[in-house]
């Protein structure tokens, strides 16, 4: 298939994070800190009711990543694994994901707690995240389930790109 897909950010992501130095590995990891979604002015009428959620699931460009990889190091380990078992940036499109919680919304910007994502990131698309929907039980976490045996949770944060 050789076709090519156009997409624009409708927004723009800010956080306190100017580089992957010090960043969670992911946003549920650091509740206190916060970000907001800059939505651009033609969007912001789909922001109505979103308020009722809690969370919202980000989706946007790692405008960063400079390669494509199919094996990558996770920030949690030294071995490689394959780029569809991580969540790094490498991967063939340079897109990625984060749930966040909402804080407030004002006009066309989202305050959101739980952050994980680059200042300046764009922002290609928000979902409602849902749990009825969203959240699956029985699941299994391959390579990543030894890192959390016993309730233990990694505090080991980024320090260089993927």
């Amino acid at each position: 298939m050789d076709t090519k897909i156009t997409i624009k950010p409708i927004g723009i992501i800010h956080t306190p994070y100017k580089t992957t130095e010090g960043m969670p590995i992911q946003g549920a990891f650091e509740e206190k800190v916060t970000g907001t979604v800059e939505l651009f002015q033609e969007y912001k009428e789909g922001l109505k009711d979103v308020e009722g959620f809690s969370h919202l699931i980000l989706i946007y460009y790692f405008n960063r990543a400079k390669a494509e990889k199919l094996l990558g190091k996770p920030f949690l380990e030294d071995e490689v694994h394959g780029i569809f078992s991580i969540r790094g940036p490498m991967r063939p499109n340079h897109i990625g994901f984060s749930i966040v919680k909402i804080q407030k919304i004002e006009d066309n910007v989202s305050t959101f707690s739980e952050v994980d994502i680059l200042d300046e990131t764009p922002l290609l698309d928000i979902k409602p995240y849902v749990a009825y929907f969203d959240s699956r039980e029985n699941t299994k976490n391959g390579w990543l389930e030894k890192h959390f045996l016993n309730g233990k949770i990694p505090k080991r944060t980024r320090l260089e790109e993927a």
